[in-house]
């Protein structure tokens, strides 16, 4: 059965984006090290999982690049949790249906390589309601935005155990967490 993991860059006050959707702080850390270590995980990967909002984002941004993450990104089986999207025209891009949650339990009991969730911060909140998520994966971003779109939901109460980190030069830290009783992984390092 395949982990499904939860990968997602998070401000220190815990947003993933900022008001309207900005993510252009992502910029002030990207680099070869954050760059690095994305295709050392990608290698992981069996499947990618996005909400709506995140999938318009990738589907408009990786078709047109070039190089070893954008020849992974545009190959690699997308699955996409939308009740407005009825088609998808990304490479490899498919709809889950009106229960994702079931899906996705479906891919894991199908998929034999890692599943990763990216952003979808929505799409995630109704995954933890279902238990589906074995990893947060999370590069935590050294920036305080004061408002916008946030990783975790009001009322989503969970505790998690700390299996790693690692501070990079830019000053971000990668954190990865599972659910407290979850089973052990090893380090990427």
């Amino acid at each position: 059965m395949a982990r499904l993991v939860l990968w997602d860059m998070m401000t220190l006050d815990g947003m993933v984006a900022g008001a309207g959707g900005d993510l252009s702080w992502h910029e002030e850390v990207w680099g070869p090290e954050l760059e690095q270590f994305s295709q050392t995980q990608l290698q992981e990967a069996g499947g990618l999982l996005f909400g709506r909002v995140t999938y318009d984002l990738m589907a408009g941004y990786w078709p047109t690049q070039q190089g070893v993450i954008a020849e992974f990104m545009n190959a690699i089986p997308k699955y996409v949790a939308s009740r407005k999207l009825s088609e998808l025209a990304w490479s490899n891009a498919h709809l889950l249906g009106q229960q994702p949650e079931a899906e996705v339990y479906r891919l894991k009991t199908e998929t034999v390589k890692q599943l990763f969730l990216f952003g979808s911060a929505d799409f995630a909140a109704t995954l933890i309601a279902h238990d589906l998520i074995d990893e947060y994966r999370i590069a935590i971003n050294p920036r305080v935005l004061g408002g916008g779109a946030p990783l975790f939901k009001p009322g989503q109460a969970m505790k998690l155990r700390l299996i790693d980190s690692r501070a990079l030069a830019s000053g971000v830290v990668i954190v990865r967490y599972v659910p407290a009783g979850g089973e052990s992984v090893l380090r990427l390092h």
